[in-house]
């Protein structure tokens, strides 16, 4: 049997955060996981507002941090639909940006991280 996982094309990755309204991060999560993204993790998070709001006394909207592993050739497509949703009005506003990854360990790990179905193992 022929093991076809060394055959794989590498295709860049890349590690995207998105900081977006609490109430609006499951909205976003499922653009994300439009573009091909296998992996995302949502956490808690402030603005960098959040200290001088605190000392006039007022409240801040509770933001969730996204990070999520995206395929380059889809990273432009997502941060032109994140930012064209950010302009829909005050409760989608939000923050994205991509870092480039330059290593990941594994043949399968990366397969599964770039959506490539050729790296799943068949029996």
């Amino acid at each position: 049997m022929e093991n076809t996982t060394r055959n794989i094309a590498p295709m860049k990755l890349e590690m995207l955060f998105a900081i977006v309204q609490q109430s609006k991060a499951k909205y976003f999560s499922s653009i994300i996981q439009a573009h091909q993204a296998n992996i995302q993790l949502s956490m808690p998070a402030k603005g960098t507002s959040h200290l001088i709001l605190n000392y006039l006394g007022l409240s801040e909207k509770a933001k969730t941090l996204i990070l999520s592993i995206v395929r380059a050739d889809e990273a432009q497509a997502l941060i032109s639909e994140l930012d064209d949703t950010f302009k829909k009005g005050r409760e989608y506003k939000g923050v994205a940006f991509t870092v480039k990854l330059t290593s990941v360990i594994g043949t399968l790990v990366y397969g599964f991280l770039a959506n490539d179905q050729r790296a799943v193992k068949e029996d």
